[in-house]
């Protein structure tokens, strides 16, 4: 195989790739509502109790635990039932009264990426989007998603010169058991503590469980483009054992048809969190691991194309008159892997840099180092794109000068190729002769470039995923690095750098197939990255500029040394 065989092959299966995922994204058929299956006792080793099915349709007793309805959420009215919105610096949060569940939190530090003049909504419930986070209690009569608590009075915004806001909502179960749910704002953070303070109001200790779950729909949040690869959305489970663990859909559908299927993660562990990742942002369930209390990770198929992740965890022993808590912190907020870091074990990962991770971690770092001397993404991109290649110089040094050695001899092998047109076993014969009599490694182009293949993928998802990049701006007309170039001056010039890199290599002398192959690509290329992330372009753009000028360069200083060669022979 040639160096422009080679290459072509590299190119091809790359854009195989990223035009499969967006075939399938645009002709994947949305699950259909199916019924859920029957909620399976799922003790064991802790013998935890099985989590209510869902939010029972108008007029359902309290005591049942009916089948998920078929309509969707946001058409359910339940007798009692309110809407509390909470205000803080970082939060809109609408709590619904019945369960005490987050129906809506809207992040007023990110805007929507569709209209800016509107935060982003990371939880919602409404007819076309469904994800929500609930909570409640596992034991005889107590309060779970389903019941609906009484507010008690307090504030609603978080004042100036406040620093934690609280929400307390108040249930009796039928034994005069008392439960209050506090939902526990802090100024300047996305931890909102979900904790239960149950009073013991019978003549013998109680034992309850306590559950925290998201439910959802299939639809992905926060997509910049149909056409452009995007990472991972579903549930997620991280403990030691297993660390970090995706759960896709897919998988949970097959759970649900085969109930002795074995799971993909640890049921039981007295470690680890449960989330929903999205495209830029995250919701997850944070059980403190330093109390190491036995948990129970689980997820469901529900009714209507719904889907359920949560975890399970024991509340103290509470003794006749006694008040037990259980509580669980949920992270609502933006991707920030500092601060993913500092939440829990392995959080961070929820940013999905795919198998390069290894690679990617370092390069972020180095981006938003660089942010933080520069004050600004896009020339962050620049100066990164820049000191890559400059690591890379001796690789790519050796590529230019094979390729322009190429480009030197390509008239002789293009007559031996004329030459021996009906020969091509003698044609490889030769052409290896003068390969071996100038010097010349056939791959040496091309091997170089394969190297850097890794971090260039790693680089790629870095951009892709950091929501850092999220509506920041450049300069001029692009003010979202995270969407495409609104004008299309980013594809257009790199079609035109693309062209004249192609134009500076080497041409193929062994088939002139590939050479309008080859000719095409850039125009091809710039297609697809009329649908890329800007700064996604921007990067290619500036390391096409970059190898343009090494590849003269090196083509110049060549064509002198061959030229000085020639003069001496005469």
């Amino acid at each position: 195989m040639d160096t422009q065989r080679l290459i072509l092959f590299v190119i091809f299966s790359f854009s195989a790739l990223f035009l499969w995922e967006a075939w399938q994204r645009e002709n994947r058929p949305p699950p259909p509502p199916v019924a859920s299956a029957p909620a399976a006792a799922t003790k064991a080793a802790t013998d935890l109790p099985a989590v209510p099915a869902a939010t029972p349709p108008a007029g359902a007793p309290a005591a049942g635990v009916p089948a998920v309805p078929g309509a969707a959420p946001a058409a359910e009215v339940v007798p009692g039932a309110s809407q509390i919105t909470i205000t803080t610096d970082l939060y809109r949060a609408v709590v619904d009264t019945q369960g005490g569940a987050l129906t809506e939190v809207a992040l007023r530090q990110h805007h929507d990426q569709d209209d800016k003049s509107k935060p982003y909504l990371a939880i919602q419930k409404s007819p076309g989007r469904t994800l929500i986070a609930q909570s409640g209690l596992l034991g005889e009569g107590l309060p779970n998603h389903r019941t609906v608590y009484q507010p008690l009075p307090g504030p609603r915004e978080l004042a100036a010169g406040q620093d934690k806001l609280e929400l307390r909502l108040q249930a009796s179960a039928p034994n005069g058991d008392k439960v209050v749910q506090t939902l526990t704002f802090t100024r300047g953070s996305y931890v909102i503590d979900v904790a239960y303070d149950i009073t013991n109001a019978g003549s013998a200790p109680i034992a309850p469980f306590a559950y925290f779950q998201f439910t959802r729909d299939t639809k992905a949040l926060g997509l910049q483009s149909s056409f452009a690869p995007v990472s991972y959305t579903g549930p997620v489970v991280y403990n030691d054992a297993d660390k970090f663990k995706k759960v896709d859909f897919g998988e949970i559908d097959k759970l649900a048809a085969d109930p002795a299927r074995k799971l993909p993660f640890t049921k039981n562990t007295d470690n680890g969190w449960v989330a929903m990742v999205e495209h830029y942002f995250v919701t997850a369930w944070l059980p403190s691991d330093e109390k190491k209390l036995k948990r129970e990770f689980y997820t469901r198929k529900l009714d209507g194309g719904l889907y359920a992740a949560g975890v399970i965890v024991p509340a103290p022993a509470i003794a006749p008159g006694a008040t037990g808590r259980v509580d669980v912190p949920l992270y609502v907020g933006p991707q920030d892997q500092d601060q993913l870091a500092k939440l829990a074990t392995g959080l961070d990962l929820v940013v999905d840099y795919g198998i390069f991770t290894v690679l990617a971690a370092p390069l972020f770092w180095l981006l938003k180092w660089l942010h933080g001397i520069i004050g600004n993404w896009g020339w962050a991109i620049i100066a990164m794109t820049i000191i890559i290649k400059s690591a890379f110089y001796p690789l790519n040094h050796a590529s230019a000068r094979s390729m322009a050695k190429m480009k030197v001899i390509a008239p002789k092998l293009k007559a031996l190729q004329e030459q021996y047109a009906n020969d091509k076993q003698q044609l490889q014969v030769k052409m290896m002769e003068m390969y071996k009599q100038e010097k010349i490694n056939p791959l040496g182009g091309c091997l170089p470039i394969l190297v850097q293949i890794p971090v260039f993928i790693a680089l790629y998802w870095v951009l892709l995923s950091a929501v850092e990049l999220r509506h920041a701006p450049w300069w001029g007309w692009i003010q979202d690095l995270s969407a495409p170039d609104p004008w299309y001056v980013l594809p257009v010039i790199y079609a035109i750098t693309a062209y004249l890199q192609v134009k500076l290599s080497p041409t193929p002398i062994s088939d002139p197939v590939q050479a309008k192959v080859m000719q095409i690509m850039p125009i091809a290329f710039s297609v697809m990255f009329v649908f890329f992330p800007a700064g996604l372009v921007l990067y290619w753009l500036i390391n096409n500029c970059i190898q343009i000028f090494q590849q003269w360069h090196m083509n110049y200083l060549l064509e002198k040394e061959a030229a000085a060669a020639a003069a001496k022979r005469r």
